[in-house]
């Protein structure tokens, strides 16, 4: 017996298609596009833009800042508030985070290589485009780094997947900063970032899996070697310059 095809509300989707935008385009402080420019680009009535909006904010998502105008929220949600609380960038509570990426990305990275649109590979391609111009700056490269993470568990369409990723973000960005100041990472995790992409676009579910799980898998114990050997002691000082160059 055939189960019942779902009815999706227009705002629904609307939401979910901005939330996706969020997730891989837009950053906390970022301003969405007006009611009207919304209304033309969906092709839908302003009612349901207005619902979508509001269905986002109630999330927490966005938040109004006058005039009818949101921007991206801080905190997306109250899941992210408690993931906030609960780890920190201490050695052990890195190992749980990576633990939960390797569980999380390398099952989205298979999806991704079957489900992935030809728009959802351009963004991850703009994503390690960001990251390789980001090489001598630590912001632009995390920034672009944790875009390309997130790019790939969009592409599998599971919003569960993409709601958790969104929940780790902050922190993801705030590890992936700290890798940086690692000598060489930066360009290590770029080339395998590529190497990534490209098991995605030609449909390889295994090689996607197993890529994702070894770059995760390098850049944690890359991080244990530094915090023993103290290289990172102080991590809110300026990280050295990166070239791109091993």
């Amino acid at each position: 017996m055939r189960e019942p095809i779902e009815k999706r509300n227009t705002y629904e989707l609307i939401a979910e298609q901005l939330l996706a935008e969020i997730g891989t385009r837009l950053r906390p402080g970022d301003t969405l596009p007006t009611e009207r420019e919304l209304t033309a680009s969906f092709k839908v009535g302003r009612s349901s833009v207005r619902e979508g909006l509001r269905m986002l904010e109630s999330k927490g998502v966005i938040q109004p800042v006058g005039n009818g105008t949101f921007v991206v929220a801080e905190l997306r949600s109250p899941l992210n508030r408690s993931l906030a609380l609960l780890l920190s960038l201490d050695e052990a509570n890195l190992s749980e985070l990576y633990e939960l990426r390797r569980m999380l990305e390398g099952e989205a990275a298979a999806l991704a290589a079957v489900r992935r649109s030809d728009d959802d590979l351009v963004t991850m391609a703009t994503a390690i485009e960001e990251m390789a111009r980001g090489l001598g700056d630590r912001d632009t490269y995390a920034a672009a780094d944790v875009r390309f993470h997130v790019a790939v568990t969009a592409a599998t369409g599971n919003r569960v997947a993409l709601h958790a990723m969104h929940a780790i973000r902050d922190l993801l960005e705030r590890a992936l900063e700290q890798v940086y100041g690692i000598p060489g990472s930066a360009a290590r995790s770029l080339e395998q970032h590529r190497q990534i992409l490209a098991a995605i676009e030609a449909g390889d579910v295994e090689e996607a899996r197993n890529r994702m799980r070894t770059h995760l898998t390098r850049v944690e114990r890359e991080i244990h070697e530094a915090v023993r050997s103290s290289r990172l002691a102080d991590f809110s000082a300026p990280p050295p310059a990166v070239d791109g160059r091993e």
